[in-house]
């Protein structure tokens, strides 16, 4: 009998903290009201780092949209993403502002297989 288990995780780790010059890192949360929308962000994104983001329209009460650097979503599924990103920043944002992360991806993979 030949049986496998498989067990595959990923780990966040993020760190938010408010807008500034530089602006890009791996995320920006914008808040419904902020000084710069979604596009106007996605343009400035383009300009410093040309197709390496991607703007992800949301429907919050606070978050307009986030932008993403793409990579990411190359090894996490955007729901899962989005997700965790409007419960850690909800708090932490007002309609106003506008927030930068770095985010960090860590995947681990334990597999076990029967010897027999």
């Amino acid at each position: 009998m030949n049986r496998s288990l498989y067990s595959r995780k990923a780990t966040l780790s993020l760190k938010i903290t408010e807008f500034e010059v530089p602006p890009m890192q791996d995320m920006l949360i914008i808040g419904r009201k902020a000084p710069v929308g979604p596009e106007a962000v996605r343009r400035m994104a383009e300009a410093l780092s040309p197709d390496q983001f991607v703007v992800v329209k949301l429907e919050h009460s606070k978050i307009e949209a986030v932008l993403v650097r793409k990579t990411i979503f190359e090894m996490m599924n955007q729901d899962i993403l989005m997700a965790i990103v409007l419960e850690e920043a909800e708090g932490l944002i007002s309609e106003t502002m506008v927030l930068r992360s770095e985010l960090k991806v860590s995947i681990s993979v334990q597999r076990e297989v029967d010897l027999s």
